[in-house]
């Protein structure tokens, strides 16, 4: 096996799997990038497949085999931009507003007047509007440039942070380990679990798939933490999304990202939407959060609370930056982790250049939904409370890690017939949507949604009886 399978491994208490029981095929390059988003993604997929084993393992005696292509695993990190909607005359429309369009033109590294880039994060108005209102320029790549030319870079940082905006100064990978933020995060492992409290052991509910009876929480949007709980859920787990309606979202992530789950409508500023949180939260295994530090404490909602109330609770929290440091209180995104860490840099050349794909958004999904099928096992074996922490920059530093390669074309990706062998069909909400289905090859328990990608809003905030 490779090192980078070999770190996912270590996270598991179990160590490496018994021969031939994974096999990860294909290689690097996929997409016309300097980093391997298909072989990173294999590794992590795979370390969920052999999670998902030791839980089929725990309810049955029998173990299975995993399979991953690295080609299907990079084509993961590209699932939204794959996703098709039927049209009229049944026609197949990529999904793709022209607001996001814009966003993401602008949302690119600029040169600052001391000669660094530094990269603004747009892609959602109210980021969009406390950007520009930092700039103090029109909504316009030529704008952005010239306003952007007019600050120190380190300056223009700080002032987009204290203006809960988003953005990053484009680093090396060297400065950011050298730095107190990426030098803390860098003693972390890629996945930390944990333990909280304490619990008597909790089984597993008995069922066909392997997260049968599982309850799942999930108030993440855009895009790690959906892709964390869709991937309970292709296991079998039953998925409340929880947002509200002013919450802003992107159309193509919302119906990518909401396969297999249920979706309702509750605000944490209305105290009894929070009181109906509170109460799914008695009868869940797992609360899943993306937001900024300190918000689910003033709800009630921490990790601790929930531990202290409901014993054996597994919560998992997403965030950019990771847990301690000086930016651990600052919000980012996909871009903001590349930029950070390295990756931007290394993958242009006459200008720094943002991958093909959204590698930190999915890779650290992933890692969240590994981190959580571990702390259910042990939670099995032995009880407790556990917190599971990931974030799209330690992600990231995961990705460099991996290593460099050449591509030898400026258009690569897979091919039609590739795309045609692991999309499907499905019908709801949003009518008839193709896209990727689970890449995940596992020998006993085939990976599926059991229900269509609701409508936001669509469902009552209870479980399933």
């Amino acid at each position: 096996m490779n090192p980078g399978f070999e770190e996912i491994m270590s996270i598991r208490d179990r160590g490496m799997p018994g021969d031939g029981e994974v096999t990860i095929t294909g290689h690097d390059p996929v997409f016309s990038a300097r980093f391997r988003i298909g072989e990173t993604t294999a590794n992590i997929l795979a370390g969920v497949g052999v999670a998902v084993t030791d839980i089929h393992e725990m309810k049955t005696g029998r173990r299975q085999k995993v399979a991953i292509d690295v080609r299907h695993a990079a084509a993961t990190c590209q699932s939204s931009k794959l996703l098709k909607q039927g049209a009229a005359g049944g026609v197949w429309k990529t999904v793709n507003s022209p607001s996001m369009e814009h966003m993401r033109s602008i949302t690119q590294p600029w040169r600052c007047k001391d000669g660094r880039w530094y990269l603004p994060h747009f892609n959602l108005p109210h980021l969009h509007d406390r950007v520009i209102g930092v700039l103090g320029c029109e909504s316009n790549a030529n704008a952005v440039a010239k306003a952007i030319a007019q600050w120190d870079s380190h300056d223009l940082e700080e002032a987009v942070a204290a203006a809960r905006a988003c953005g990053s100064i484009v680093r090396s990978n060297l400065e950011w380990l050298k730095h107190p933020h990426g030098k803390m995060l860098s003693g972390k492992p890629l996945i930390e679990i944990t333990k909280i409290g304490d619990s008597e052991p909790i089984p597993f509910p008995a069922g066909d798939r392997p997260l049968s009876g599982i309850k799942v929480l999930d108030l993440t949007r855009i895009l790690a933490g959906p892709i964390a709980a869709r991937t309970l859920a292709e296991n079998g787990a039953d998925v409340l999304m929880v947002t509200a309606e002013h919450l802003p979202q992107v159309p193509e992530h919302v119906m990518d990202t909401s396969h297999g789950k249920r979706s309702c409508f509750l605000n944490l500023n209305k105290a009894d939407d929070v009181a109906t949180i509170k109460k799914l939260v008695r009868n869940i295994d797992i609360f899943s959060q993306g937001y900024r530090p300190g918000i689910m404490d003033k709800h009630g909602l921490s990790p601790e609370q929930l531990a202290a109330e409901h014993p054996g609770i597994i919560y998992l929290s997403i965030s950019c930056y990771g847990h301690g440091g000086p930016f651990t209180n600052r919000g980012g995104w996909e871009q903001i982790s590349q930029s950070a860490t390295g990756i931007c840099l290394d993958n242009g050349d006459e200008r720094p250049k943002l991958l093909p794909a959204s590698a930190c958004d999915y890779t650290t999904g992933y890692n969240g939904a590994y981190g959580v099928l571990l702390a259910l096992a042990r939670r099995a074996r032995e009880g407790g409370s556990y917190h599971i922490r990931v974030s799209l920059c330690r992600s990231g530093m995961y990705i460099y890690k991996q290593g460099h390669v050449d591509y030898p074309e400026p258009n690569m990706g897979l091919t039609d017939a590739e795309l045609d062998s692991i999309m499907i069909e499905s019908k709801g909400g949003h009518g008839a949507l193709k896209h990727l289905g689970p890449v995940l090859r596992m020998s006993e328990t085939k990976p599926y949604w059991d229900k269509p990608s609701p409508m936001l809003g669509s469902n009552n905030p209870e479980w399933l009886s």
